[in-house]
């Protein structure tokens, strides 16, 4: 079939030579392309959206093909859940939980731990009765032994593949979303386990982890003087044996075992000698226990960094370890064979996933236990495997050793367990206690009828599918319409039909309707045509409408479209005529008035205009079937559409007049406005005698005559205050001027309107009043001391802004001060609503410096004490604020520019920005020191800014190169602060060293707002020196906050 563009170019060609008024039904069905041929399945590779009569590739090929029934629905196999024939049980992964699994399963392969705790008396007995488990009632372990208890029967007895440790879990009180240390975890469960049982009575259950995991050895320290030997005898649980450094596994121990020489500040104090002597001591091993636990110090300390990392070296162990040469008594064996490997899959001592390699005491197959997965290893054989491919820093890639016959290298590997090796094998049968296996079994039952229940959905999936694709291989035969009575149906309905996955929802027509309650013409493209008797079906069993019969093909869309496309054809032609038009010389003066923005994209707006009507009919129609459209966005669009300017319109003026704008508009002839008239009929039309708006001519002339007073005014006021306009000869606190008492006082608000209306009045207002009660207290006294006046700093105490109720809070302005001579002036030129005025009084016949200021109206000591208050408090509460970091080196500034800034936008409006000021009219900074002296200048805000309550430093901090601009907050802490900082300079926290005006910050826990980083702030960073190794960056990014561990878990009494 033709390409969709062609078919719509076939089905409307006869408009080119058909006018409107003579559109008859066969050009109505030809718009509509009721007689295109129909696709064959075979020949059309998908489906024709141009076509209606094509009804290919809408989703039949699922149903008319050979069907399989787990199409028909989406419920996994229950016995996809089954635990599999002699293999073991899984365990869930709760989030960050694959570190309790591990432990759990090899635990559970310990015959005589899972016997001992079968023994364990629970509360279990009072919750089942003589004929079975309580119904109703779901059984909740009271203790730890209690859930170990459930968990190893469930392990051992569940027809599931995999089991949820969850009770367990939530009764350690461990969080499943912080991956922990492992090694810790083993060590505080069996000594959590230890203190549990050894309430017991039995003493094979109360001494179960004695006899199993613990040993004995003595620190043994020997006098080099005397020879006195001092025994520390200690029990052990594990060895923890140090990696770094060594290759193979007996290496770790004989250093574990090895003697250390105890010399110099060392020394030993000899009871013997009585003084402090030379000596050796070590490790003696006197015991060992059942199973014996080796911790591979995988995870250590990085003094450099601050930080645990994971030591990613190879060690070689071997399945068979003799420990006889290790021991002191020699009586006895000491051949322990390997039963377990845990195994930490990562590089980072932070991240990573925890899987298991245990021995099955019973057939000696080898398992690896990887959360809910369990896989059998093949030929009784341990196989690392894929375990020891993951990655680690591509720097230091070693290759894994050679392994002989019975050894095996890993460089993930951080705990081994050896079972001591027996003559017999264990052949021990442990049974669930009766009450245990009375749970599991209900829980099998449960699992059975959740499976049965599954299947049961399954089975009703495929009836129902059976069905449905019985009615889609009837229905879709006789879809196609042929010359039959016909409807039209939606093609996405007819997709959502044939799509199982949703299901199917009534007709919904509404969206492809014109205005006038038919088929839109121009929606044929995602219609489709189908037989009177398919559309009958589909009615009776869906529902919907309204129903598109043959009376629903809209004529008069169709001769609208014939216009539009006639109007269309002939623009081009109509563009080049009133082209040569506008060329030629106007005879008379007769004419119409155009603008000249709309001669110039006429032609533009002549097609926008002829396709308005199907942009409306797309955007009205919305989606089919679907979400209907968003009616906002509708009005927001056709806002946007009524704002934009119409052919002429960009001549009327405001009152709906002639614009009095000649230079926007040019005359054109009779003959080119009747054809501009023919494309735009409802376009403004102004013949050439038409006037101009004489609202307009009015308000123009007004607009003169304001134009000269302001100018007048302006310069009026600046030749009256010259002085204070351009900043010069100003008074000065710090430095009282001799020749008079007193002086006034103006905001400086005030003075930056004022100098914008001088400098440009034709473009501001007139500034008539001075409002100095914005620098009063609610009560109406002063808010500054003298002292605080006189000060550098004493933009923080300025102008203020009155709160409702509560104390007035900074602006972002100064006070100005002004001369007597200048305030007898500005009273005659401004109202002045309060005045301020400070007064130097001489006391008694003392010197000069026995002086006293006086200000009017007076100080109000309970406002002013409210306001440091409230200036104090701001600058602890501030959020997103601008502080400043400066790198140092040997306590000089690092100036060099090494990483992107945060660019820090000015306070200056684009109005300030632009003007041009003439010589000697700079923008001051009108609290002055050093006599007049000017400082740089500094950007003041607008009225928008001067409303605000925000916290501004006496100056703007000049960034210099080198220094790195940081938003913070008064609530986050040096630790937070510190990432930042990292992330900006590339200095780990750990290196950082900050200060602020002479002041440590070394309290990660604070809070910068008590710390007292205030907005503006310089901060100091000196780095210590570069570590070696900076991927330990990638630990440091995982631990921006502090390690807790099992702090406030079950593992430690809590």
């Amino acid at each position: 079939m033709a390409p969709r563009l062609q078919l719509e170019k076939a089905a409307w060609r006869w408009a080119e030579t058909v006018r409107p008024e003579e559109v008859s039904q066969e050009h109505i069905e030809t718009a509509y392309r009721i007689w295109l041929e129909p696709c064959i399945r075979g020949v059309c590779r998908r489906n024709c959206r141009g076509n209606p009569n094509c009804l290919v590739g809408i989703g039949e090929h699922v149903w008319l093909g050979e069907i399989d029934e787990n199409s028909f629905h989406n419920i996994d196999d229950p016995n996809c859940e089954r635990r599999k024939k002699n293999s073991f049980v899984g365990l869930t992964n709760l989030g960050a939980t694959c570190y309790v699994n591990t432990f759990l399963q090899v635990w559970f392969l310990n015959l005589e731990l899972r016997q001992a705790l079968y023994l364990c008396p629970s509360t279990c007995s009072d919750y089942t009765m003589g004929d079975g488990v309580r119904g109703g009632k779901d059984y909740e372990p009271q203790t730890i032994c209690e859930h170990l208890q459930y968990l190893f029967a469930l392990l051992q007895n569940s027809n599931r593949r995999y089991i949820d440790p969850s009770g367990f879990v939530k009764a350690l009180g461990l969080d499943t979303g912080q991956q922990q240390d492992a090694q810790e975890f083993s060590k505080l469960f069996m000594s959590l386990l230890e203190d549990t049982l050894s309430k017991q009575k039995n003493p094979d259950v109360r001494n179960i982890v004695q006899q199993q995991f613990c040993g004995e050895y003595a620190y043994v320290t020997v006098c080099n003087q005397c020879g006195r030997e001092s025994k520390l005898l200690s029990k052990f649980y594990e060895l923890e044996l140090n990696i770094q450094g060594h290759k193979q596994l007996t290496d770790c121990i004989s250093e574990f075992l090895k003697e250390e020489k105890l010399e110099g500040d060392n020394r030993y104090f000899c009871e013997n000698c009585q003084s402090k002597q030379n000596a050796t001591r070590k490790i003696r091993l006197l015991s060992l226990p059942c199973t014996l636990n080796l911790q591979l110090m995988r995870f250590v300390f990085d003094r450099q960094t601050g930080h645990k990392k994971k030591l990613n070296a190879y060690i070689g162990f071997s399945e068979s370890l003799d420990m006889e040469p290790y021991v002191e008594h020699k009586g006895g064996s000491f051949v322990y064979e390997l039963s377990a490997v845990l195994i930490h899959r990562g590089v980072s001592a932070y991240s990573g996933h925890y899987i298991a390699h245990v021995k099955d005491p019973q057939s000696g197959e080898w398992y690896k236990f990887n959360d809910e997965d369990i896989e059998k290893m093949e030929g009784k054989k341990l196989q690392l495997g894929i375990e020891e491919d993951l990655a680690e820093p591509s720097k230091s890639q070693t290759r894994k050793p050679k392994c002989g016959k019975g050894t095996h290298c890993s460089r993930n590997a951080y705990m081994l367990v050896y079972r001591l090796q027996t003559r017999e094998k264990n052949h021990t049968m442990v049974q669930v206690p009766a009450f245990l296996q009375e749970l599991v079994d209900r829980d099998n039952l449960k699992f059975e009828e959740w499976c049965v229940e599954m299947a049961e959905m399954r089975r009703q999936s495929v009836d129902k599918g059976k069905a449905k694709h019985e009615e889609v291989k009837e229905l879709y035969q006789r879809l196609p319409a042929g010359a039959e009575p016909y409807e039209f149906v939606s093609l996405e309905w007819l997709q959502k039909w044939l799509d199982e996955s949703t299901p199917t929802k009534p007709i919904d027509n509404h969206a492809c309707l014109c205005s006038h309650a038919k088929l839109h013409p121009d929606k044929i493209p995602i219609m489709k045509r189908i037989s009177e008797y398919a559309a009958d079906i589909f009615y009776s069993r869906y529902g919907g409408g309204p129903r598109l019969t043959v009376k629903a093909l809209c004529k008069d869309c169709v001769v609208e479209r014939c216009r539009v496309l006639r109007l269309k054809n002939q623009l081009n032609e109509d563009y080049k005529t009133v082209n040569n038009l506008l060329k030629a010389a106007m005879k008379g003066d007769d004419g119409f008035w155009v603008g000249k923005s709309s001669l110039r994209s006429w032609r533009q707006l002549a097609l926008e205009q002829l396709d308005e009507q199907d942009g409306e009919a797309e955007q009205s129609n919305g989606k089919i079937n679907g979400t209907p459209f968003n009616k906002d966005e509708s009005k927001e669009e056709k806002k946007e559409e009524e704002d934009e300017l119409n052919f002429n319109e960009d001549i009327l003026c405001p009152h709906g007049g002639l614009s009095i704008s000649e230079n926007e508009r040019r005359l054109v002839s009779q003959e080119a406005w009747n054809k501009l008239r023919q494309y735009f009929p409802k376009a403004p039309e102004f013949p050439s005698y038409k006037e101009c708006c004489s609202q307009c001519k009015i308000l123009e002339r007004e607009g003169e005559e304001n134009e000269a007073l302001h100018k007048m005014i302006a310069n009026e006021q600046k030749t009256s205050l010259p002085n204070l306009f351009q900043d010069k000869n100003r008074p000065c606190l710090s430095n009282w001027p001799e020749d008079t008492d007193c002086l006034y006082i103006v905001s400086h608000f005030f003075l930056d309107e004022w100098r914008k209306f001088v400098r440009k009045p034709t473009r501001s207002t007139p500034v008539s009043s001075i409002g100095n009660a914005a620098l009063l207290c609610p009560h109406g006294g002063l808010m500054f001391t003298f002292p605080s006046l006189t000060k550098e700093d004493s933009k923080l105490c300025q102008p203020l802004e009155r709160r409702e109720g509560g104390w007035p809070t900074a602006a972002h302005n100064n006070i100005a001060l002004i001369w007597p001579s200048e305030w007898q002036m500005i009273q005659k030129l401004f109202v002045v609503d309060k005045v301020i005025k400070i007064t130097r009084i001489a006391v008694g016949d003392a010197g000069p410096s026995e002086v006293q200021y006086i200000s009017e109206p007076k100080l109000c000591p309970d406002c002013r004490e409210g306001l440091l208050c409230q200036q104090q408090r701001d600058l602890r509460e501030y959020t997103q604020a601008t502080i400043y970091v400066h790198k140092v080196v040997d306590n000089k500034k690092v100036m060099k520019d090494s990483a992107p800034e945060l660019n820090v936008s000015s306070s200056e409006t684009e109005e300030d920005k632009e003007e041009t000021k003439p010589d000697g009219e700079k923008d001051p900074d009108f609290n002055q020191s050093n006599g007049g002296t000017k400082r740089q200048k500094t950007s003041q805000q607008g009225y928008v800014a001067y409303q605000k309550q925000v916290i501004r430093r006496s100056t703007r901090h000049r960034k210099v190169r080198g220094e790195k601009a940081l938003l913070v907050s008064a609530n986050q802490t040096l630790k937070e602060l510190k990432i930042q900082i990292m992330h900006a300079f590339s200095v780990a926290p750990f290196d950082q060293n900050l200060s602020i005006d002479g002041k440590i910050l070394n309290d990660d826990c604070a809070t910068l707002g008590t710390l007292g980083v205030i907005p503006e702030s310089v901060i100091l960073l000196k780095a210590d020196e570069p570590i070696a190794d900076y991927a330990a960056m990638d630990d440091v990014m995982q631990v921006c906050m502090p390690e807790e561990g099992f702090k406030g878990t079950g593992l430690l009494g809590h």
